[in-house]
């Protein structure tokens, strides 16, 4: 068997090099990515270098995101940079948190809304529809999954009527999370009964599209709003809880809030990203006025994510709250796949003393997130963290809950997908009757899980935890 030419070992170890030098001057990556990429093209020389083409690199294309930066960009005159007046319904101890909200997505925390906790099952696209059929203006839906079964018709049907009733219906879902849906019947039907259709970061041709931006940066967010004065936040795609497509880990356990007040207008703003950023329509007009009050006491904020915001936005939310926590934290997330900071955040919170708790699924759809989540449970059992599996289906639903009087929910999974990769919509929330309806969710989770202990963990035999840590060093490029 010959050897390779001589000039063909020089150029690849000078592609090689070249690589490995663009990895480790890349902006806006921490130490450890670098380091696990560069690994990566070391030890698999060709399969690495293609792998760092693929998914190496946050970027959507550049059409695309200036066209982002330019609509996140016209937020202050939209939303006015928040006096510190504007956060005094905020408790004083709190405003450290919405405050770094507000460095994410430009938006103050706003009072006077309405907010309820839906119930499971087909409560909340029941309610969804009944808020759709009442819609006199319009209907703005945005989902990372929307497939084509029971849910995802009855919601498509809902917006045909509004649509030919004269209501403005735009409706987004992300192109390859909905990509049957998106390529289905149902879909033209939408398109001719009136509804106006967008997909998310369309791939046309996964092949060509790497050459202009990376395949798996996707829409992962879940966003309603109608007539500017109602919307939705939470886990729950347009999908059955059987989630055909994934039946074996079903049923899908999933977390709504139904919001009314001036909240909607800055999901609206979220939503409006996302629509010009990919058609050509002005929706600045719907931003413009006086957001709509409900005359409720829930004080809440937009936090939006994404490949085209600073990548520690979502992180430092996050971290922010666990530092925030002096009596009680409660994390419900189906991926726990955390920065270096995070982790250590977690454990802070249990070695202070404070009552700290995580719910993950047993069963998980994604056996790498599975490991990868599994290695870092006796670090955080050490600490005095108590971590929970709950067993009946796929826990979908992402929440935090914080000494009973602050939650977050939304899309956003504790893992470095949703930090980097994804868009995302969390919103972050002050009101003790809310917080508690939310913890009673929580603890019927508990209820229904198991709770690991150390003497689960250290009866793991050597090639599982061997496992477990090999994907875990992984997470930086997962």
């Amino acid at each position: 068997m010959s050897s390779l030419p001589f000039w063909l070992v020089v150029a690849h170890v000078l592609v090689q090099a070249g690589f490995i030098t663009r990895a480790l001057l890349r902006p806006h990556r921490g130490p450890s990515s670098r380091l696990a990429w560069v690994l990566v093209i070391l030890s698999a020389p060709v399969v690495g270098i293609i792998a760092y083409l693929l998914f190496g690199e946050t970027n959507i294309g550049t059409d695309r995101e200036e066209r982002y930066r330019e609509t996140a960009g016209k937020a202050d005159s939209i939303f006015d940079p928040a006096p510190e007046a504007d956060f005094e319904h905020v408790t004083e101890r709190r405003r450290h948190i919405f405050r770094t909200g507000e460095s994410i997505s430009g938006l103050a925390p706003v009072n006077g809304n309405r907010a309820l906790l839906l119930g499971e099952g087909t409560a909340p696209v029941d309610a969804l529809i009944a808020d759709i059929d009442a819609a006199t203006d319009h209907v703005h839906l945005l989902f990372y999954i929307w497939l084509g079964d029971t849910t995802g018709t009855r919601v498509a049907e809902a917006a045909m009527r509004a649509a030919q009733r004269g209501v403005t219906v735009r409706a987004m879902a992300d192109d390859l999370g909905s990509r049957r849906i998106i390529r289905s019947p149902l879909w033209q039907a939408m398109k001719d009964a009136g509804v106006q259709l967008a997909r998310a970061l369309p791939l046309d041709n996964p092949l060509l599209h790497t050459l202009k931006g990376r395949v798996d940066l996707r829409n992962h967010r879940k966003i309603v709003v109608i007539d500017n004065r109602i919307t939705y936040c939470g886990s729950q795609n347009c999908a059955d809880p059987e989630f055909l497509v994934k039946e074996k880990y079903a049923p899908w356990v999933d977390l709504m809030v139904r919001f009314e007040g001036p909240i909607a207008r800055q999901n609206q703003w979220l939503f409006a990203q996302d629509w010009m950023a990919h058609v050509d329509e002005d929706l600045h007009p719907l931003l413009s006025g006086d957001a709509a009050s409900a005359d409720g006491t829930v004080v809440a904020q937009v936090n939006g994510s994404g490949p085209t915001v600073r990548d520690s936005a979502m992180p430092e939310m996050f971290e922010t709250l666990l530092h925030a926590a002096r009596n009680d934290l409660t994390l419900t997330t189906p991926y726990y796949v955390p920065t270096e900071s995070m982790q250590s955040a977690l454990c802070a919170a249990g070695h202070r003393g404070v009552r700290t708790r995580m719910v993950v699924p047993a069963q998980n759809d994604s056996w790498v997130v599975a490991a990868a989540s599994r290695s870092y449970y006796p670090e955080l059992l050490s600490a005095g963290v108590r971590i929970f599996e709950h067993a009946p289906g796929l826990l979908h639903a992402k929440s935090l809950t914080l000494d009973g009087e602050i939650a977050m929910i939304g899309s956003a999974n504790l893992d470095r997908r949703s930090f980097e990769l994804n868009y995302e919509n969390n919103i972050l929330l002050q009101d003790h009757g809310l917080t508690a309806d939310l913890m009673a969710r929580q603890e019927s989770y508990i209820a229904q899980s198991t709770e690991i202990t150390a003497a689960d963990v250290a009866a793991w035999t050597m090639p599982r935890r061997v496992w477990n840590n090999t994907i875990a060093m992984m997470g930086p490029i997962l």
